[in-house]
């Protein structure tokens, strides 16, 4: 690399490993803490790019961008934030930045970026909004580089009229990303519409979502799912929108591709919906964002309770081990969860096993079974997949207790629900103390009805 680089950011550490690793690849370093001798230097004519942190002691980096563009036009900015939203993904590409890298961020990584900011001729930016009535905080939280992509494309198609496709298992933030589409677009003071199937069910009903929508954005939820004859509805609709033309946006949990291959999805809703295709990424893609998004979600309950939880080391990492097929959605309802039962400010493992282990996640069989199948095969084949959901990874240990519990519950229900609610016959049922009967009971939380069974 040839050029010259400036560098702020008020870590001695960043700032010294940046200057090693720039001089070692020919570049010339300038390294400051300070906001004020960086746009000095711009302003001196200094530098070919310039790395700077957002959060400086005397400044904003990202507020920064406009004077620099101002004064050296085409002068390349990369941002690198420890703030790892997609707020300031979206704030650096509003204020014109080259580029953006959360931190950590990956050491040959920045240093490719650097490379292709040094060699280009002339920086091309689009016009940023000056609206400033924006939400300051966004439910979608992340370091890793899965999130990180999908924020900047985010970040580039947002003001841009293209249709996208947003894909990615239940759970997972799909109808997040949308909105956050719309309300970051020049579109969000006009209307965000969610049309499901039943809206379009009958002839007038792409006409009264249209009305609905009055040129805003219209996300069409999960269309996958819906029928040819709608589908076909949708792809008239977005062929003859009427006089205010909508932003297009869809959800869906499958692959469209694959969807549309297997004749499930009209090859031509295909091609008008996919503009632009964002994949959103399991939970278990980014397992380091767990601990992350846990905090988010505390920090929520914070707000709502006046507590103020944390999890535990070993809380933590019980988190980051656990599955999470029901994803982000999952995560929060048991964070609410511990936010109810946890006695004290720091949430413990024990805590947390108690939540996680009273679902473990045995989804009911959609294929493969039968109804003569042996009791023994059905349990065999739930664990197996439990096990497989966990990929590498081993479940929260406390299995064999929580296997048993998940039997147990229904077994006992269902012989009372037989016996009228009596323990007594119930117990001689199961074959099991009567005693043992009540314990258990009041251990599964198990409510007894006493009524007349008529046999």
């Amino acid at each position: 690399m040839d050029g010259t680089v400036l560098v702020a950011d008020d870590d001695r550490t960043i700032r010294t490993v940046l200057t090693q690793a720039l001089t070692r690849a020919g570049c010339k370093v300038h390294a400051t803490s300070s906001l004020t001798t960086l746009m000095r230097w711009v302003g001196e004519g200094k530098g070919d790019v310039v790395i700077s942190d957002v959060v400086m002691p005397d400044g904003n980096g990202l507020e920064m961008l406009p004077k620099i563009a101002e004064d050296r036009p085409g002068l390349p900015v990369i941002v690198i934030s420890a703030q790892n939203t997609i707020m300031t993904a979206i704030q650096a590409a509003e204020a014109e930045a080259y580029d953006y890298l959360p931190k950590p961020f990956d050491l040959p990584d920045l240093m490719k970026r650097t490379a292709r900011a040094l060699d280009m001729k002339q920086h091309r930016v689009a016009p940023a909004p000056q609206d400033q009535d924006r939400p300051e905080d966004l439910p979608l939280v992340g370091r890793t580089a899965v999130m990180q992509s999908l924020y900047r494309v985010v970040a580039r198609v947002m003001n841009t009229d293209l249709p996208v496709l947003i894909w990615g298992e239940s759970g997972t933030g799909k109808s997040l990303i949308a909105k956050a589409i719309h309300d970051f677009s020049d579109r969000r003071t006009l209307p965000f519409v969610t049309a499901t199937s039943a809206d379009l069910q009958d002839l007038e009903g792409p006409a009264r979502v249209l009305a609905r929508v009055k040129g805003g954005t219209l996300l069409i939820d999960e269309i996958a799912d819906i029928s040819e004859d709608i589908q076909a509805r949708i792809v008239r609709m977005m062929d003859t929108p009427g006089e205010h033309v909508p932003r297009f946006l869809a959800t869906s949990q499958a692959d469209l591709t694959a969807a549309m291959e297997a004749g499930n999805v009209r090859k031509d809703l295909y091609y008008r919906l996919s503009g632009a295709t964002l994949n959103v990424p399991a939970l278990r893609e980014r397992v380091d964002d767990i601990p992350l998004l846990a905090d988010h979600f505390l920090a929520r309950l914070d707000k709502a309770g006046g507590a103020q939880w944390v999890l535990s080391e070993d809380a933590a990492e019980i988190f980051r081990k656990y599955s999470w097929p029901g994803n982000v959605r999952q995560l929060e309802n048991a964070v609410r969860r511990l936010g109810l039962t946890s006695r004290a400010a720091e949430i413990t493992a024990t805590e947390v096993n108690q939540v996680l282990g009273s679902q473990p996640d045995l989804e009911p069989l959609r294929d493969g079974g039968t109804d003569t199948e042996k009791l023994g095969a059905s349990v065999g084949r739930h664990l197996k997949r439990y096990f497989d959901l966990h990929g590498d990874l081993l479940p929260p240990e406390g299995l064999y207790g929580r296997i048993l519990r998940e039997v147990e519950a229904p077994l006992i229900e269902i012989a009372l629900d037989a016996t009228g609610g009596n323990q007594a016959k119930c117990a001689d049922l199961l074959g099991i103390n009567r005693n043992t009967l009540r314990k258990k009971i009041t251990e599964l939380d198990i409510q007894v009805t006493r009524r007349r069974k008529l046999m």
